[in-house]
């Protein structure tokens, strides 16, 4: 008897999806545009990306593992704000009793009014996650706009992987025919919830209003730098490994021209705090020597001073 998956599980999710954030994540280090204590942080967004479409599945790992991060974070938020207002005992019960609330009363409310594969299986919900995670990023962790910006990108890319797989597991290649599943992953918006649609869709023009801005992102994007050093930096010039004698299409030639730098997003690697940077010496023109004045012109001889002439 074969067993045919109807959708992919999580094992499968965070396996393909570190794998996709890790390619990302390659690339971005090979051209040098982040910090890498930046990178990191950004590397997890899309990862949580590649689970976070199955927070409307209640008896999920990335449900339970999203509203306890929820939770812990709002209580603590609650016990620092309080901490000068109330006694312990009563701290103690508003720390436990937020806590138990969004851990428990917030996950049981969501999932009464939500969906599984509904909007939050949507490609809006994505746009909406991303602009989501470069608020959290900007103003929560601090990080410059154009990391907020990537760490969207990442989580963009780490929902869309997720959607994609859904759909992929939709179709039976072996008995050849697609499963009801099929459509209800990678979606603009979900037409049989249009209510739901509408919320979302608000929610993420509310969250584009007071995102970041994207500039520097952009810039950084675009840079012909930036895509000249991967190119070079695509292949290895002679051995793989320094070892392998790779063949002729998976190499390349040497390059003769030095000094290609990339562009940078928010932060630079090479930059460090508090590291002084080399000031600019300005150049010192020599001065011309002062012109001395001109000697009087001697007298000619024909001239004769007054009372000098000859009767």
């Amino acid at each position: 008897m074969r067993l045919v998956a109807t959708m992919a599980n999580f094992t499968t999710h965070i396996a393909i999806g570190t794998v996709v954030t890790g390619a990302l994540a390659t690339l971005t280090l090979a051209a040098d545009v982040v910090a890498p204590q930046n990178l990191v942080a950004v590397t997890l967004a899309g990862v949580l990306g590649s689970v976070l479409p199955d927070i409307d599945l209640k008896d999920s790992r990335p449900s339970r593992a999203m509203f306890a991060g929820l939770a812990i974070f709002f209580s603590f938020a609650v016990l620092f704000n309080a901490a000068t207002e109330f006694s312990i005992a009563e701290l103690w019960v508003l720390w436990l009793g937020t806590l138990l609330l969004v851990r428990y009363g917030l996950h049981a409310i969501f999932h009464r009014i939500s969906v599984h594969r509904g909007i939050w299986h949507s490609i809006l919900a994505a746009v909406f996650s991303s602009v989501a995670t470069a608020i959290v990023f900007r103003y929560l962790l601090g990080k410059p706009e154009g990391v907020s910006w990537l760490a969207a990108a990442f989580m963009f890319v780490g929902y869309i992987t997720h959607l994609t797989l859904d759909e992929i597991y939709s179709v039976d290649v072996m008995d050849t025919r697609i499963k009801s599943s099929f459509g209800t992953a990678l979606k603009f918006f979900d037409r049989r919830h249009l209510g739901a649609s509408l919320a979302m869709a608000g929610a993420t023009a509310a969250a584009i209003m007071i995102s970041p801005q994207t500039t520097t992102f952009v810039e950084g994007l675009s840079s012909r730098s930036m895509w000249t050093g991967l190119q070079q930096r695509m292949l290895p010039t002679d051995k793989w490994f320094g070892i392998v004698q790779a063949p002729h299409f998976a190499s390349r030639k040497p390059d003769s021209a030095s000094g290609i730098t990339t562009s940078s997003i928010g932060e630079h690697s090479v930059d460090r705090p508090g590291e002084a940077k080399d000031a600019a010496v300005p150049s010192v023109q020599p001065q011309p020597a002062a012109e001395a004045a001109p000697l009087p012109a001697p007298a000619p001889a024909s001239d004769v001073l007054p009372g000098s002439a000859n009767p």
